[in-house]
């Protein structure tokens, strides 16, 4: 393929994909689900990500559900089509805290070190819902390895 010039439509090296690792540093948290990924009561632990989806004519649409690992259940979730800025990670965290229970028991919510839930905003908000944060460790996959 290389000798006459021929590339295969699904895959160019030139195809540049979201990291959320790049933007402003902010502060880490330690692991504390531990891939203790069963939960038997509701929004004790729950985790979120964003995702990078490509539709018609290369544009990107970006996704961020907040799931409950009880029953699997998406508890809210924010699209963007542009670009995943702040206010689009923070709307599914608002959303979530003024429908959340009192359970009377901890409540952790789970994510990778993405620049949006290190951001002092991010951290404000779960600090408002009395919500425990988690991340995964850098460069672990298996540590947001849910199946």
């Amino acid at each position: 393929m290389n000798e006459l010039n021929i590339f295969g439509i699904g895959y160019t090296k030139k195809t540049k994909k979201y990291d959320s690792s790049k933007g402003p540093e902010g502060k880490r948290v330690k692991n504390k689900l531990h891939r203790r990924f069963y939960s038997n009561r509701p929004y004790q632990k729950m985790v979120s990500d964003v995702t990078e989806f490509k539709v018609k004519n290369g544009e990107k649409v970006y996704l961020e559900p907040i799931m409950d690992l009880y029953n699997n259940q998406i508890l809210t979730y924010s699209i963007a089509n542009k670009s995943p800025d702040l206010k689009f990670a923070i709307k599914p965290l608002e959303e979530l805290r003024l429908k959340l229970p009192k359970t009377g028991y901890k409540l952790m919510l789970h994510t990778d070190q993405g620049w949006q839930y290190r951001h002092r905003r991010w951290r404000i908000e779960l600090k408002k819902a009395k919500i425990t944060q988690s991340m995964s460790r850098r460069s672990c996959c298996l540590d947001n390895g849910l199946y």
